[in-house]
């Protein structure tokens, strides 16, 4: 854990003790802070004090003797409406941060010499798996490495801080707007599509709490931008405007004059009047499409901006075992492979698994976000037939029946497992995919995008014994009637 001296002797406030709220709470009581933790949940308020956690009723607190707020990401202070604790804030004007900004300030509080590296990396779509590759290429060429922030650990629960170790972080939009002092230097900007537009109003409140990755950046330090998508190449535009830092523009699918990107499977680097060849993601199954292709011409852009080269970074890349819920290949009968996507948890991020395969028994649906699946209509063809669960069922068949996609109402996970496997045995199609790629939020029927997958993936490997065991007791009678025939 790391200690966070920068508060020590002062009253701070934590507010939401799950993951994060819990270790932030330590972490300052750790380092001479006086904490003072509440959640409106009691089932929280029990476990934290359980953990030596001190709890104080906010509801009835002093708000004027609080240095800060660490109010919890998930909780709004501004959009759709202030939490009580957001507003007692502002009335006090007590600043709201969160753990990602106490980490920043324990950094900044170090001498030069002496502070870690850190990647952040941000975006809707990718930032699980580019924050992951990075941490594994990192780990292969032996640097000391840690991973957190919106995955995994939580900052403050990673290991201590010393001069070589490199912090790989993965933000989410809510801490980014929560941490003045955090900086990056290596920030990763992936791409930008619709998503928690009630936290932060419309499309410009999300792109500016994400372009926060960049703030506190000097001309030491790296930008790392997505081009592949229209904000992406705007966001790249007006950074090389400003100047200031080194830009490395990259993509999954087109050439550029300069920076990292994939042309037909092959990752090349770009610097100056030379091209490299990095690694043929042909080769790597678990960076499958393009969306997986600018991840890996992001996560090399970035440990090459901390001095690592081609040669060592490409066998590292081609090393990677991939991550969960995120087109994870979870076995085969017969031709039939499962992937599971369970992360997909919109339109857009459902688009990439159907844009990488053809042949797709596709299984999707749940809790809807706006727009649902129109969006998605030019990939349509890629869809043999859609198995559709959760409370989006009704509404996504109607849109696929519209665009003339032959679709069923499965209302349930492991049935729709069931129907399409049957289906997608029977088609006698070339190399047919069921793939679980919701497009949809998990709650009508699981607790998180997590348990969903972990269920398709158990219950495809229940699926996938008994139809081989099928296949094989066929097989058995088939070679048994030759035998007898002879």
């Amino acid at each position: 854990m790391i200690k966070a001296a920068t508060f020590k002797g002062q009253d701070v406030a934590v507010f939401g003790l799950g993951r994060t709220g819990l270790t932030a709470a330590k972490s300052l009581a750790a380092g001479g802070a006086r904490v003072h933790a509440w959640d409106d949940r009691d089932a929280a308020r029990e476990q934290a004090a359980s953990e030596g956690v001190t709890l104080t009723d906010l509801t009835k607190a002093d708000w004027s003797d609080f240095s800060a707020l660490v109010l919890s990401p998930g909780v709004p202070h501004k959009l759709p409406k202030p939490h009580w604790t957001a507003q007692r804030a502002e009335a006090s004007d007590t600043p709201i941060i969160c753990d990602i900004e106490i980490f920043a300030r324990e950094i900044a509080a170090r001498a030069p010499d002496n502070r870690p590296k850190i990647i952040a990396i941000t975006g809707t779509n990718g930032k699980s798996t580019t924050t992951t590759l990075i941490g594994h290429i990192l780990e292969r060429c032996n640097r000391a490495v840690q991973i957190g922030g919106n995955i995994g650990r939580g900052v403050l629960d990673l290991d201590r801080m010393h001069a070589g170790m490199i912090y790989v972080l993965e933000l989410s939009s809510y801490q980014l707007e929560r941490a003045p002092s955090l900086h990056a230097d290596v920030a990763v900007f992936l791409n930008l599509s619709p998503d928690h537009l009630d936290r932060h109003g419309d499309m410009a409140g999300y792109e500016a709490a994400k372009l926060n990755i960049f703030n506190n950046q000097t001309d030491k330090d790296t930008a790392v931008i997505g081009v592949d998508d229209p904000t992406g190449k705007r966001v790249c535009t007006m950074m090389k405007a400003k100047n200031g830092r080194r830009i490395v523009p990259i993509s999954g699918r087109k050439s550029l004059a300069h920076g990292a990107t994939v042309i037909k499977g092959k990752l090349y680097c770009a610097v100056g009047r030379s091209v490299t060849e990095v690694a043929d993601l042909t080769r790597a199954q678990t960076l499958e499409g393009t969306h997986n292709w600018q991840n890996a011409a992001a996560a090399y852009a970035a440990v090459q901006a901390l001095g690592l080269k081609a040669k060592e970074i490409g066998p590292a890349i081609l090393s990677f075992p991939g991550l969960a819920h995120r087109m994870e290949s979870v076995g085969m009968v017969g031709p039939v492979r499962y992937v599971n996507d369970s992360k997909a948890t919109n339109g857009d991020a459902a688009r990439q698994a159907l844009a990488a395969y053809e042949n797709i028994y596709w299984i999707a649906g749940g809790v809807a976000k706006k727009g649902g699946i129109e969006g998605l209509s030019d990939l349509f063809s890629n869809v043999t037939r859609a198995y559709l669960i959760g409370e989006a069922g009704e509404a996504f068949a109607k849109t696929l029946k519209t665009n003339k996609v032959s679709c069923k109402v499965s209302d349930y996970l492991e049935t729709a497992i069931i129907c399409a496997t049957k289906d997608a045995l029977a088609s006698k199609k070339p190399n047919p995919i069921i793939l679980l790629s919701p497009a949809c939020a998990s709650f009508d029927q699981f607790k998180d995008f997590e348990s969903r997958g972990d269920v398709f993936r158990s219950k495809s490997g229940d699926i996938i014994a008994l139809f081989q065991r099928e296949i094989n007791a066929a097989q058995l009678k088939s070679k048994s009637n030759d035998t007898s025939a002879a």
